[in-house]
């Protein structure tokens, strides 16, 4: 399987999608300036495919790096993939454009390339009617997903965004999206966390016939953020299996468990802010894992998730109580 930081996917509306992307989220605590200065590395070191999220706080900071290698030569806006997502408090059809608007605003784009429904959960902040405000608590909504997924369509059709997708949904949300009266345009992709403990077959095998790619977040198991991670689950980069692979290959565990996702034909999101990182993640093009080794990482999948947002676990569209 020969495979380049060039690679390219295409989707089922015929855009293309590069097969590494940099995810960009990061804890509150770490400095909004570092996510600006990834992306300017990751864009030389050859970084084409740029994931980001209203909710993460940094679109403004992710598009000053993505404007300046734009302004010095290194790339045109052409050559960028750049992802957005729509928070859940902005499912209401009437509040769609606005959301998709404040992030082309933030991120000083006149389109974007990829949009997402964040997460198949309508979400509203408690005592607040501006759907912006992160730091009010939120309420359940109850949004019907096809009404925000026709709201969306208007947006590709005036030009604000090239595709359309979904994160965090599962099959039966998927399914209610694809046999929507009248659906003008499908989701080209499912943005979910996968990693070899967290295999995601299942999905995929109903994704892939469907003409919609998986996109994999958390590919490296997760930070160790207590806010959301429970620290008691294993360390995914630190699994003996993993590491006997890795010195197999002469390669580190994340270049392993990355090259891994990427055989198994899902899109990667490695997400790093150090730049010598950010350089060693490229490391996955330069070795292939053989059959017997896939075999054997396949094998150490627990079903688990190290992001399973359970504060959104009582809203009746949570979406990890079904199967797949």
């Amino acid at each position: 399987m020969t495979l380049t930081k060039e690679t390219r996917v295409t989707l089922n509306d015929g855009n293309m999608m590069p097969i590494l992307g940099l995810g960009t989220y990061a804890s509150p605590d770490v400095p909004k300036s570092l996510a600006e200065e990834a992306v300017k590395i990751a864009i030389d070191v050859g970084y084409r495919h740029i994931d980001c999220a209203f909710i993460t706080g940094n679109e403004m900071h992710i598009g000053n790096g993505i404007r300046s290698k734009i302004s010095d030569g290194t790339v045109k806006r052409e050559d960028i993939f750049y992802t957005g997502k729509l928070w859940c408090t902005y499912f209401s059809p009437e509040m769609v454009r606005k959301g998709l608007e404040r992030s082309l605003r933030d991120v000083g784009m006149d389109y974007l390339d990829l949009f997402l429904m964040h997460w198949p959960v309508s979400l509203k902040p408690s005592g607040a009617s501006d759907p912006s405000d992160k730091d009010k608590p939120f309420i359940y909504d109850n949004v019907d997903l096809c009404a925000t997924w026709e709201a969306l369509e208007a947006c590709k059709d005036a030009g604000l965004v090239r595709s359309l997708g979904v994160s965090n949904f599962n099959r039966r949300q998927l399914e209610r999206i694809l046999n929507k009266p009248g659906l003008k345009y499908k989701p080209v992709c499912n943005q979910v966390e996968c990693h070899i403990y967290l295999g995601q077959s299942k999905l995929q095998a109903y994704c892939k016939s469907k003409d919609i790619i998986l996109v994999a977040y958390s590919v490296l198991g997760s930070h160790r953020d207590k806010d959301w991670v429970d620290l008691s689950l294993p360390v995914l980069l630190e699994d003996p299996v993993l590491c006997k692979v890795a010195a197999k290959y002469n390669r580190t565990p994340a270049e392993v468990a990355m090259r891994f996702v990427l055989q198994n034909e899902i899109v990667v999101l490695a997400k790093s802010f150090s730049a010598a990182r950010l350089k060693q993640n490229l490391g996955v093009f330069d070795f292939e894992i053989n059959p017997e080794d896939m075999k054997i990482l396949k094998s150490l999948d627990k079903n688990l998730h190290y992001g399973p947002f359970k504060e959104m676990k009582e809203h009746p569209e949570y979406p990890f109580d079904d199967e797949y």
